[in-house]
């Protein structure tokens, strides 16, 4: 009698465990299912955001009047470095002289139209004219069609690094590379696609010519 209902107790605890260990597994395959449902979500948002940088880059230089030559480039790549260069890096305002035609500093709500003829071709002087004083570098595309005159690989050590390409051993100054340093591999490549992208400043016509 005893051993009958040791054994019927023990049944019922192994029924017991079982049924515990199936819903856990249930609920750890309801989880995991959720947890790839978030990841995809997030994934997709990601995706939205990143296509939307890409076509708020090229919106912005079609209204500016900027000419992008995107035979042999990777559109998307142009789209995103054109955001990034011109609504987060703010390279515009050190190496455009003067930045602006149409100077959205006049006053609030004025509006604002960049310096096409010479955008990004440098000449900002930081300091008195004269010499020893930096001076903002052309980083439109040279005549080997590389911006500033670099290869991807050049153009990114200078950002990692800081060293200035005409001055080896020596360190760029004003440039805030040590903030942009920590940008990805990918905004960096997107930032060089997009230079390489713009048109080219004739010699000698903003202050810096291509060499």
């Amino acid at each position: 009698m005893k051993h009958n209902v040791i054994v019927g107790i023990a049944a019922a605890a192994f029924l017991v465990f079982c049924s515990i260990a199936m819903l856990g597994a249930a609920q750890g395959r309801a989880g995991d299912k959720d947890n790839e449902g978030r990841a995809g979500e997030i994934n997709a948002q990601e995706d939205r955001e990143t296509a939307s940088r890409i076509q708020t880059g090229f919106d912005y230089a079609k209204k500016q009047g900027i000419t992008l030559d995107l035979k042999g480039k990777n559109r998307s790549l142009v789209g995103l470095g054109s955001y990034l260069v011109n609504a987060v890096g703010g390279c515009n305002d050190c190496h455009t002289s003067p930045p602006f035609t149409k100077d959205p500093y006049a006053a609030l709500g004025a509006p604002k139209q960049i310096n096409v003829d010479c955008y990004l071709a440098g000449g900002t002087p930081f300091g008195p004219p004269g010499p020893g004083t930096p001076v903002s570098r052309d980083i439109t595309p040279f005549e080997d069609g590389k911006p500033a005159g670099l290869t991807l690989a050049q153009f990114v050590h200078v950002i990692r690094t800081g060293e200035d390409p005409d001055n080896p051993g020596m360190v760029l100054e004003v440039m805030p590379w040590p903030v942009y340093q920590e940008m990805t591999d990918r905004d960096l490549r997107a930032i060089y696609e997009y230079l390489s992208s713009i048109p080219a400043i004739p010699v000698n016509t903003c202050g810096v010519p291509s060499e």
